[in-house]
């Protein structure tokens, strides 16, 4: 069987199961992206490790990148800016 990560959900709803490589490769995008630019909405950010990751990603990009921001929400790596319409995302470090 696949090696598999059970995501955390910052308002303590169900997680999902996912494949941890694919977890590592939008994670690994996400982080990068925060550090590169401080602060991002999520449209953008969403928008900038869907084309990092084009070609080298099978699945639905939006539906990880979802996933995988409320997992490190909840695990306290990044956070929502208080009160961001539209939503702003920076690390939480």
């Amino acid at each position: 069987m696949k090696d598999m990560i059970k995501t955390l959900h910052p308002e303590k709803k169900q997680g999902v199961n996912i494949s941890r490589d694919k977890y590592e490769i939008i994670r690994k995008a996400i982080m990068s992206e925060l550090r590169t630019n401080k602060e991002m909405t999520f449209m953008k950010l969403s928008r900038a490790v869907e084309k990092e990751v084009r070609g080298k990603f099978d699945g639905s990009v939006m539906w990880y990148v979802t996933t995988v921001k409320l997992d490190l929400e909840a695990r306290g790596e990044i956070k929502r800016v208080p009160n961001s319409r539209p939503q702003l995302v920076r690390l939480a470090r």
